[in-house]
């Protein structure tokens, strides 16, 4: 077999793996909308869904491990090769545990839903730090697929805006306890999905730290703000 074909072989399994962790990333992702769209729609059978769909997450993981570890025995990737697999890994486990804070969300749902939730409680506050959450993994994603280290930047210099988000959000529901103890129970299990929200957050801040690292082979982690860009320069 000639090593042109040899290549052009290892090229389409580097492609289809990380066509593999894209597709995840949509699943988890769209995990994350469906467990906010219970949570704003008090529907106990949408969180059903997401807590079913969890195990797709986790076997999707499960599977693109074991083909990393066999493409890496097979063909003992270099440089910039190995530079994506090793990121491939990362990205999944990161995605796995979005994967997991969905679940959370569902499982919170649930009890709220059970237990009974004050509507004067600021629902909708959650609904929107989700949204900015989601649309921060959905361009973290974006950015892995075309190896844009523009688009991860971005990603990153807005990732306080959710971390604003939910300190917003925890001073409302202080208010709420201390203003109405009977919401107290329900304020806190909102604590715990804004918090869950809040993690969708950081992996994807990890996710775009991950493709800078594919692209420029710079390890952004812990940069402050500022110094982002001369990072990756």
């Amino acid at each position: 077999m000639s090593d042109k074909h040899l290549s052009t072989q290892y090229d389409a399994e580097l492609s289809a793996i990380s066509n593999q962790v894209l597709q995840m990333g949509g699943l988890a992702e769209s995990q994350v909308a469906r467990a906010v769209e219970a949570l704003t729609q008090l529907k106990a059978d949408l969180a059903d869904d997401v807590l079913i769909q969890e195990a797709r997450v986790n076997q999707m993981e499960m599977d693109i491990d074991s083909e990393l570890s066999a493409i890496i025995a097979r063909r003992q990737p270099t440089a910039r090769d190995l530079r994506l697999l090793v990121a491939i890994a990362k990205m999944i486990a990161n995605l796995e545990r979005v994967g997991d804070e969905a679940a959370r969300v569902a499982r919170t749902t649930k009890s709220l839903i059970e237990s009974g939730i004050s509507t004067r409680l600021p629902i909708h506050d959650v609904a929107h730090e989700a949204e900015l959450a989601v649309a921060q993994l959905r361009k973290a994603l974006d950015a892995f697929a075309r190896l844009d280290v523009a688009r991860a930047l971005e990603v990153l210099k807005h990732d306080e805006e959710i971390d604003q988000e939910f300190e917003g959000l925890m001073r409302k529901l202080i208010t709420f306890m201390m203003e109405d103890p009977r919401t107290i129970s329900s304020s806190i299990d909102l604590i715990f999905v804004a918090k869950a929200i809040e993690r969708v957050g950081d992996h994807a801040k990890n996710l775009a730290e991950v493709t800078i690292y594919v692209v420029k082979g710079a390890d952004v982690r812990h940069q402050g703000r500022d110094d982002l860009d001369k990072a990756v320069e």
